[in-house]
C-alpha cells in the first residue's frame, strides 16, 4: 500500500526539554482529503500539528511529504517544501490590508503571484470586497479567511488549519467549513485541528482521536461518529 502523501509516522516528542506530550502518535493524509484531528483539551491536537510543521523535537518517529523525509527542516523550509500552516491566534498583519496580507504570504514566490490571488478572492468574496480595509477592522470570521487565504498564496502541497473555527459563530464555522471543503476539491490536502468535533468529523475523510497524546480512535469521519465509545466519551453522546 502506497504511504499517505503526508504523514507524522509514529511521533514522540515535546517542547525543548520539557516531558513527552506526543507518544507514537501517526497522523496522515493525502491529496484532496479533510483529515481532522480532535479529542479532550490537553489531548496533544495542536502539539500534534505543530509537531507536523517543526515547531517540537522529535524523539522518535518521522514526518514526510510526498516521500520526502523532512523532519529535520526548520518550519520555515518546510514552507518552501509546500506546508501552509495557519496557527490559531496571531495569524495575520492586523495593521495590513486584506491584500497586502495576502502579498505576505507569497513572499517566498518568484513567478507572478496575481492568478493566486485572483482564486483566493474567488473563494473568499467577502476580501475582495474589503481587500484595501486593514485586516486588523475585519469580523472574526473575515480574519480567518484572510489567514487561510494568506496560507494560499503560497501555493501549497498542503495546508494545516490549528483549529480555524475557534471563537467564531455557528453561521460563520459552517461557512468555514463549506470554503475548506473547496480547498479540498481543488486537490489540496487538508489536516485541521478542531475542538468542534461533531461538526469537524461531518466533514473529515479522516478522523484521529487523540488522548493524551496517543492515537485512540482513527477511522474516516462518519466511522467515528458512529462509533459508540467515541460518541459516548467525546461527542456528547
Amino acid at each position: 500500500m502506497a504511504e499517505p502523501f503526508l504523514i507524522g509516522d509514529g511521533m514522540t516528542g515535546g517542547y525543548g526539554k520539557g516531558p513527552d506530550i506526543l507518544h507514537d502518535c501517526t497522523i496522515a493524509v493525502d491529496p484532496g482529503e479533510i483529515a481532522v484531528i480532535v479529542g479532550p483539551n490537553g489531548a496533544g491536537k495542536s502539539t500534534a500539528m505543530k509537531a507536523v510543521f517543526g515547531m517540537l523535537n522529535l524523539r522518535k518517529g518521522a514526518v514526510r511529504l510526498d516521500g520526502q523525509d523532512i523532519s529535520s527542516l526548520s518550519p520555515q523550509d518546510r514552507v518552501v517544501h509546500g506546508m501552509g500552516f495557519v496557527p490559531q491566534t496571531q495569524n495575520i498583519f492586523t495593521s495590513m490590508t486584506v491584500e497586502e496580507n495576502l502579498e505576505m504570504g507569497a513572499f517566498i514566490r518568484r513567478d507572478d503571484f496575481r492568478p493566486t490571488m485572483e482564486q483566493v478572492f474567488d473563494l473568499f468574496p467577502i476580501l475582495r470586497e474589503k481587500r484595501h480595509q486593514a485586516a486588523g477592522e475585519l469580523s472574526g470570521g473575515q480574519r480567518q479567511q484572510v489567514a487561510v487565504g494568506r496560507a494560499l498564496m503560497t501555493q501549497p502541497k498542503v495546508l494545516m488549519l490549528d483549529e480555524p473555527t475557534a471563537g467564531v459563530s455557528p453561521i460563520v464555522m459552517d461557512e468555514l467549513f463549506d470554503r475548506i471543503i473547496e480547498v479540498a476539491r481543488t486537490g489540496i490536502p487538508i489536516l485541521m485541528v478542531e475542538q468542534n468535533a461533531r461538526q469537524a468529523l461531518e466533514i473529515a475523510d479522516k478522523g484521529y482521536v487523540l488522548v493524551q497524546g496517543r492515537n485512540a480512535y482513527t477511522g474516516s469521519g462518519k466511522e467515528l461518529l458512529a462509533d459508540p465509545e467515541v460518541r459516548k466519551s467525546f461527542l456528547g453522546g
